[in-house]
């Protein structure tokens, strides 16, 4: 916990649960000690696509389907989600999910390394969702930069890793180390990259927030 629990739990208590499908589906994910996005996260997120609109969403990182489908619900009419998962048990529950959540028409799920599938893709997308493998957003990231429109946003989670990323690596377990280590690769990079402004917010587990600066050629 990066923020003060009882200010968490308040904020939180003033947003209502998910019902229906979704809510089964997050109770599932908990139930099953599937990492999903945090409740003021996404509740912050929702008002990032609000006043956004974008209209083509790129997620990296599935797990079961819950954010996509979390997502699918304020974007525009026509607005599309692309999402890309690599292990194969979650795979197929997140199939199933976006079909109980009928979002097949909305939702693309591809199968694979996200780091090839990345490296193919042409896009353009607005608004980009990393949630993958931690100690990889910083080899994800030239090719995210590439597939976001000017003026396009980056929403990257879980960044401070309950507040380890603060700590010196001495004091990281030893198996944490190299994820501890791109992570602040990772936001140091996002901070001083020339093609993005980036706040890094306390929020959850950490976000950073990134925008792609307009007029600007990626190379």
């Amino acid at each position: 916990m990066i923020t003060d629990e009882r200010i968490e739990s308040f904020i939180n208590s003033m947003s209502m649960d998910e019902e229906g499908v979704i809510g089964e589906i997050e109770k599932e994910a908990v139930a099953g000690e599937v990492p999903i996005i945090r409740k003021v996260t996404r509740e912050w997120m929702k008002t990032m696509l609000l006043i956004h609109q974008p209209m083509r969403v790129l997620e990296v990182g599935t797990a079961v389907g819950f954010s996509a489908i979390y997502m699918s619900r304020y974007l525009p009419p026509s607005g599309h989600i692309t999402t890309i998962e690599n292990w194969a048990p979650r795979i197929e529950q997140a199939k199933e999910n976006f079909k109980r959540a009928g979002v097949t028409d909305r939702v693309t799920l591809m199968e694979g390394d996200a780091a090839d599938i990345l490296r193919d893709l042409k896009g353009p997308y607005d608004f980009i969702f990393m949630d993958a493998a931690k100690g990889q957003y910083i080899y994800y990231l030239p090719d995210v930069v590439r597939l976001l429109t000017e003026g396009g946003v980056l929403i990257s989670d879980n960044v401070l890793q309950d507040g380890e990323v603060l700590d010196s690596k001495y004091v990281v377990e030893r198996r944490k180390r190299t994820i501890h280590m791109r992570m602040r690769e990772y936001l140091y990079v996002l901070k001083h990259h020339e093609l993005l402004e980036t706040a890094i917010l306390p929020l959850g587990d950490g976000v950073a927030l990134s925008v792609k600066k307009v007029n600007d050629v990626y190379e």
